[in-house]
């Protein structure tokens, strides 16, 4: 072989060799080898810089933090707005007072509630002008045992009327829904009843759902005796708690209905003394009334 072609069969190698760097047009790898952290392709001289992201040059604008400041004031003053007018219809810090109860008080109250005979002192008592937490004094008023009490007896009926295979979610939503009509149409005949008679008295609409509620702890102490000793232990049991919450009744509105009759002369006092005399026993009477219609048809 002369020496032409040998010339020529050694540069054929260096022909077909080619620079990695310049060929960056080339078909790139299935997966990049990012474990030294350097960029994708190789280019590692290329240094881009942090990243802008959109919303970053939205947020460091004062114009934008402005905004949400502004944003922020008007949500806060809805809020504000929201709340006082939300308080004007339904009083949520007096609320409050009625369910600040707590163990001690709720077992005293139902003890005073089943027997009532031996209590004496039955005067709120108040403190700078306003009543004491009920949590602090057994005579003041709850909203607590009178839910809860309400709620109770929507449950002790549901299980007397499946003792009997009567239960239906119907049937026990009417249970419900009669019950809080009764007790709607009891305080608002109540309400009536003191603005036709002129009484001046320092009783709230919560006061009067929170006495009249407190019907629920006979009613449930009822219907739970109906149906562990049959109709007799329901009678007795009622009969008793209807004696219960009519001597409760009679001594706690008295000092609140009563109380303006005090203040008046001779003449006025005699007159108004007796309508009011006898608006707190029709009230106290009408607590058996509703107690034995709300549970009679429980106990068979």
């Amino acid at each position: 072989m002369d020496q032409s072609s040998q010339g020529g069969f050694r540069q054929q190698p260096k022909m077909r060799m080619r620079n990695p760097s310049a060929d960056i047009s080339g078909p790139s790898p299935l997966f990049e080898d990012t474990s030294t952290g350097s960029p994708p392709g190789g280019h590692r001289g290329q240094d881009k810089g942090p990243v802008n992201y959109p919303g970053q040059s939205l947020l460091s604008d004062p114009m934008s933090n402005l905004a949400m400041a502004y944003g922020s004031s008007l949500a806060t003053q809805g809020k504000e707005m929201m709340d006082k007018n939300l308080d004007r219809f339904i009083p949520i810090s007096k609320l409050k007072y009625y369910f600040a109860v707590d163990t001690l008080y709720v077992g005293k109250k139902l003890g005073l509630l089943v027997f009532p005979y031996m209590h004496q002192n039955w005067e709120v008592s108040y403190q700078q002008d306003t009543p004491v937490a009920p949590r602090f004094d057994i005579n003041a008023p709850d909203l607590y045992i009178p839910v809860m009490g309400f709620i109770t007896y929507v449950l002790v009926a549901g299980l007397a009327l499946g003792t009997q295979n009567r239960f239906t979610p119907e049937i026990l939503g009417m249970q419900a829904s009669s019950a809080l009509v009764w007790l709607i149409i009891e305080v608002l005949a109540t309400l009536l009843s003191l603005y036709l008679v002129t009484v001046n008295t320092d009783l709230t609409t919560i006061d009067l759902v929170a006495f009249s509620g407190y019907k629920y702890v006979g009613m449930i102490m009822g219907v739970l005796s109906g149906l562990l000793f049959g109709r007799t232990g329901y009678y007795l049991s009622l009969l008793w708690c209807c004696l219960s919450i009519f001597v409760f009744m009679i001594r706690t509105l008295r000092l609140k209905i009563l109380s303006e009759a005090a203040a008046e002369g001779v003449l006025v006092r005699g007159a108004k003394n007796q309508l009011r005399m006898y608006l707190t026993m029709a009230i106290a009477a009408a607590q058996p009334v509703f107690m034995y219609w709300l549970t009679f048809h429980l106990v068979r």
